[in-house]
């Protein structure tokens, strides 16, 4: 990631003119239709992606974004202005008339598909092992033994203390949630890879299907708590329940902010930290110099934090999920004992 970034802020982060730190650190975080990974000079080292786009006047459209060569070149019609790809007439103006849908496999789409096959074959592998009985009848070996403890701190640590006696059926779902957003954390930290999990539709996506699982967790009880909420004065219930309905919606949407904030914050820091290596290098040479060392130890400070941070994410919204699908289930007999009595 610092060494992407570097060789962007290097090449100045608007063409012609000076450093804007705050448009190369957006750049970097951004969605993109190719990886980019360092600049000498002309010289671009990218993997381009593919370009799937549909317009209903024009069709469909499918190359590869390497067609553009880096936004200096229109393509079939098309141009890439910043990370977004528009239509263009034959005087090579931009045609508004004409409507693009893009569905590129862009960075972030390619890498979220690297970390499910990952994922994948991580834990099928992990499982094979047990099936022949490594791990059961004797000692988990290799990469089994690094991965059991976080199975065994998912099970333990996060499903049994919130779901008890259902923790066996939601575990499955818990621990790919871990194990999803955890990889795609690590895979966000390295040099050139895409910021997934600080992206908002990723984590939209995230929170909805977290969403659906706790409504489908749901019972009479827990809408009778929302809708009229025994053991108040009807005056009461009847303020309470906005609040209670609005209540179901914000955990998702609390579970969705955290995740993309926290991401998306500590690229920044970093990305900060570097920035201001060329910010004091455009006052003088020797500043920037003179500054980098003590930018570079705060920014490889940070980063090192940032891999705890992957770790803790990962753990929170797990946990604020199984949190969420415990309170849908809920035990409400107490309270209607202390209602009855």
């Amino acid at each position: 990631m610092l060494i992407s970034f570097t060789a962007k802020a290097g090449g100045g982060g608007e063409e012609g003119g000076k450093f804007d730190a705050g448009k190369a650190m957006l750049d970097h975080i951004a969605d993109a239709h190719e990886f980019h990974f360092f600049s000498v000079g002309d010289f671009h080292a990218t993997l381009p992606l593919p370009v799937i786009l549909y317009s209903p006047q024009r069709g469909l459209s499918v190359f590869m974004s390497s067609k553009f060569h880096h936004g200096h070149e229109d393509y079939n019609g098309y141009r890439m202005v910043g990370h977004d790809i528009v239509a263009v007439n034959e005087a090579g103006a931009i045609d508004e008339t004409v409507t693009v849908l893009d569905f590129s496999i862009t960075k972030n789409v390619a890498q979220m598909l690297l970390a499910l096959v990952v994922l994948f074959f991580l834990l099928k592998a992990v499982a094979g092992k047990y099936k022949t009985g490594q791990g059961v009848t004797s000692a988990p070996k290799g990469f089994q033994n690094a991965i059991e403890p976080v199975v065994m701190f998912v099970r333990d640590d996060i499903a049994k203390p919130n779901l008890h006696h259902k923790a066996g059926k939601y575990l499955p779902y818990l621990l790919t949630l871990f194990f999803f957003i955890l990889i795609n954390n690590i895979f966000g930290l390295l040099p050139g890879a895409a910021n997934v999990t600080g992206n908002i539709a990723f984590t939209l996506v995230l929170g909805l299907i977290s969403l659906v699982v706790i409504l489908f967790s749901t019972n009479k009880h827990f809408w009778g708590h929302v809708f009229w909420f025994p053991g108040v004065p009807v005056p009461v219930k009847i303020l309470m329940l906005p609040v209670e309905l609005m209540g179901v919606f914000t955990k998702p949407f609390a579970l969705i902010v955290r995740l993309f904030a926290n991401m998306t914050a500590g690229h920044i820091i970093i990305l900060s930290f570097i920035s201001l290596i060329f910010i004091f290098a455009e006052m003088s040479k020797g500043a920037g110099l003179g500054f980098a060392p003590l930018s570079i130890a705060f920014a490889v400070f940070i980063y090192v934090i940032e891999v705890l941070v992957a770790f803790i994410q990962a753990y929170i919204f797990t946990n604020l999920t199984a949190v969420f699908i415990s309170q849908a289930i809920g035990d409400h007999h107490y309270e209607e004992d202390v209602v009855a009595h």
